[in-house]
Formats: structure tokens, sequence, C-alpha cells
């Protein structure tokens, strides 16, 4: 199960860290990694780390959005700064091999 959370309606320019827990997969083992959808398009990867903590990024994202991970607590974060507009979307967790059941996500909304 991957329960995001953390969302919410944030000005541009803005900040925001979203959490996700996860549970029912050895996570500690797992590249993990954040994704979007927007209204209209389609599910996009935004940020992933590996099971060693590397890290990268969408090129939309890239040095605005961090990606960690705590592995004793099974959880992977995002800190989101400088928000756009464009970044209004629901975002997911998910692994990045063998993807499980999406979740709810939680919803960001930009407000420009």
């Amino acid at each position: 199960q991957l329960q995001a959370s953390g969302g919410g309606l944030v000005q541009a320019g803005g900040s925001l860290r979203l959490s996700c827990a996860a549970s029912g997969f050895a996570f500690s083992i797992n590249d993990m990694g954040w994704y979007r959808q927007a209204p209209g398009k389609q599910r996009e990867l935004v940020a992933r780390i590996t099971n060693g903590g590397n890290t990268n990024y969408a090129d939309s994202v890239l040095g605005r959005f961090t990606i960690s991970r705590d592995n004793a607590k099974n959880t992977v974060y995002l800190q989101m700064n400088s928000l756009k507009f464009e970044d209004t979307a629901v975002y997911y967790c998910n692994k990045i091999v063998g993807v499980r059941s999406w979740g709810q996500g939680t919803q960001l909304t930009v407000s420009s």
C-alpha cells in the first residue's frame, strides 16, 4: 500500500513537502519515485531515488524539488520549492520497477 499525503493549496513561489508511507513490500531495497498527473495529461515521473539514495529529476523540476527517503519509516518524501502553476497535479509515489496499485495520491494546487 502507498499512502501519499501533504498536498494542498499554495501560492506560486511557495513550498510544500509531500510524504508517502509504504507498506506491504520490502521498501528499503526498492527504487522509489514520485509521479504526478495533471488534468488531461498522462502520469509522469518527476523524481526518483534509488535504494542507495541516488536521485534524479525531470527537467521540469530540477533544482526545485528534492526527493528523499527514510527506510526506517518506510517513507519517501518530496520537498517542493519555488512552486509554479504548472506543478498543479495529483502526486503519487510508487516503485520504479514493479509498480503497485496507485492509490488516491495527494492533490497539489498552485495558484498563480
